[in-house]
C-alpha cells in the first residue's frame, strides 16, 4: 500500500513540475520573461547614482561622499 501511495505522490509531483515548466515557457509569458531578464540592467551602478542639482551634477561615491 505504501508503494502505491509513493507512486501516486510522485506522479502528482511530476505533473505539477511539468505544468510549471509549460506555464513558464508559454507564449503568454514571453513579455514578462523578457522584462524579468532585463531587470539586472535597470539597477543603478554600485558606485552610486548621478543626480542633477540645478546646473551641476553630483555623484555619490562608494562611501557616500559627494563629487561634483
Amino acid at each position: 500500500m505504501a508503494g502505491v501511495l509513493n507512486g501516486i505522490v510522485t506522479a502528482i509531483a511530476l505533473l505539477t513540475f511539468l505544468g510549471i515548466v509549460i506555464w513558464a515557457y508559454s507564449r503568454g509569458r514571453t513579455k514578462a520573461n523578457q522584462e524579468a531578464a532585463m531587470l539586472p540592467f535597470a539597477l543603478p551602478d554600485e558606485a552610486g547614482t548621478t543626480k542633477a542639482e540645478g546646473d551641476r551634477s553630483v555623484v555619490r561615491g562608494p562611501q557616500g561622499e559627494l563629487h561634483e
